[in-house]
């Protein structure tokens, strides 16, 4: 088998260095990917300037580009958001708004460059909602060319109207923890089956 790298793009509203149980939450899911030889790394968009827009570059100072070598880099995608409003966060939105523009990206044999490559989510928030987020998260991801697995999210929530963070609640190895593993096993699984019978030419 060969080395199957992931990124994370955390999707937090908070700059660099405040504490973001997103960020928290997709460190664990790259932990958990690294019982499974993969290799992985985080980036958390905020603190990078990326332009609203459907390109794949902007423009002057957008630093979209760069982010986007790494995720055309990786093998698997791991989308980490907060809920707000019981919505994904708005950047998380507009990193989905950013991948539109893979659709018009492709190989020599027709494919788009992100076919053979592996979506998945992870959500944290203080609210119910996380099953809708993972829905939109990842329903946008297939339809730029990525593939699901199954059980391909993970998320906690708090108690409703609850002041509680993630990173304060601490892990749930028996819930969270749970489907962190198996997003994981079945991530890393899926990336290698694609990487060694890749999809036909379209």
């Amino acid at each position: 088998m060969g080395t199957v790298r992931a990124l994370v793009l955390c999707c937090t509203l908070k700059p660099s260095p405040a504490p973001s149980s997103a960020e928290q939450l997709g460190r664990e899911v790259l932990a958990a990917l690294a019982d499974h030889d993969v290799d992985g790394d985080l980036v958390r968009v905020v603190d990078h300037q990326v332009k609203f827009g459907v390109s794949t570059d902007e423009g002057d100072g957008d630093e979209w580009p760069a982010i986007r070598e790494r995720v055309m880099a990786a093998q698997i995608l791991v989308v980490a958001t907060p809920i707000w409003l019981g919505q994904p966060s708005s950047v998380c939105k507009m990193v989905l708004e950013r991948l539109d523009a893979e659709l018009s990206e492709t190989d020599d044999q027709g494919r788009l460059l992100t076919f053979g490559k592996v979506a998945t989510v992870a959500v944290v928030g203080n609210e119910d909602g996380a099953h809708h987020v993972t829905a939109e998260v990842l329903q946008a991801l297939t339809d730029v060319g990525f593939t699901i697995p199954a059980a391909a999210s993970t998320y906690w929530v708090g108690e409703a109207m609850g002041g509680v963070d993630y990173r304060d609640a601490g892990p749930k190895p028996d819930t969270t923890g749970k489907a962190t593993k198996t997003l994981a096993t079945n991530a890393a699984h899926l990336a290698h089956l694609l990487a060694d019978q890749p999809y036909p030419a379209s």
